[in-house]
């Protein structure tokens, strides 16, 4: 049976990008993305929730992220969840998941924001189940 694994968010970042190189030159930029929700509790009192997302971005859809987005910037992201495990400095395993971006649109108005475009993203390497592409072992945390 095939399954979907895709994810849409919309919301700020947390923190200016961050663009780092692989080992054989392959371009990643992180980033946090936030997204809130609002509701009235039964009190009538306005609650608000604010969950945290890591993003990956691989390529030239990264070289462009890291370019023109900064914190506070709205964007749309299009990805898929990944999860991650490696051993620390204490040989403790320790897991992460991130969305690996297929897509990023810029939703800043033009006066706020350097590019307002929709990139379309370079193949990013898949890293999965006991998969492991070549760049895996080149990420560089």
């Amino acid at each position: 049976m095939m399954g979907v694994n895709r994810v849409m968010l919309l919301g700020n970042l947390g923190v200016d990008p961050e663009i780092k190189k692989t080992n054989s030159g392959q371009s990643m930029t992180l980033f946090s993305l936030a997204t809130s929700s609002a509701w009235t509790n039964r009190e009538g009192q306005r609650q608000e929730h604010t969950e945290w997302h890591r993003v990956v971005v691989w390529g030239k859809l990264a070289e462009t992220c890291a370019k023109y987005l900064t914190k506070g910037n709205k964007v749309y992201v299009d990805g898929r969840l990944q999860t991650r495990s490696w051993e620390d400095d204490k040989n403790q395993k320790r897991y992460t998941t991130e969305i690996v971006a297929r897509e990023v649109l810029f939703l800043n108005s033009k006066s706020e924001n350097v590019s307002s475009q929709n990139y379309s993203p370079a193949p990013e390497p898949a890293f999965g189940g006991n998969e492991k592409s070549q760049d895996a072992e080149d990420i560089p945390f």
